[in-house]
C-alpha cells in the first residue's frame, strides 16, 4: 500500500494489478487533501492508512482503476466505504455527480498516462 502525492504511472499501475487481482487496482481518493492511496486487497485498508495519516473519513472515496482501459471505463466507482447514509450516498457508487467529477480529476492528476 502506497500514498500517491506525486504520480504514478500506468506501468506501475499495472504491475500492482497484476500482483493481486490481474487488471484492477483497488484506490481511494482523498477529495480534500488531494492524495490518492492505492495497492491492496481492500478499500478499508487504504482508507485506514489514509486515516492514519491525517485524512477525514468524510472525504475518502473508494474506485478501482482499470489500467489496461481508457476513457471512462478507467476508473470505476465501486467500493463498500463508499456506502454513506450520513452523507447522502446509499451505494457502492458515488451518487453525487459533482464529487464524481471532482475524484475523477484527482485521479487523472495522480496518474500519469
Amino acid at each position: 500500500m502506497k500514498i500517491i502525492t506525486q504520480t504514478i504511472t500506468i506501468s506501475e499501475l499495472k504491475q500492482m494489478a497484476a500482483s493481486l487481482f490481474g487488471n484492477m487496482v483497488k484506490a481511494v481518493v482523498d477529495v480534500d487533501r488531494e492524495l490518492v492511496a492505492v495497492d491492496a486487497e481492500l478499500h478499508s485498508d487504504l482508507e485506514a492508512l489514509l486515516l492514519e495519516n491525517g485524512s477525514k473519513q468524510k472525504n475518502l472515496w473508494g474506485i478501482n482503476f482499470y489500467p489496461e482501459m481508457s476513457g471512462d471505463n478507467f476508473v470505476e466507482f465501486d467500493s463498500m466505504i463508499n456506502m454513506r447514509p450520513s452523507q447522502n450516498n446509499r451505494s457502492r457508487g458515488v451518487e453525487n455527480e459533482a464529487m464524481r467529477k471532482k475524484i475523477i480529476e484527482i485521479a487523472v492528476k495522480r496518474v500519469k498516462r
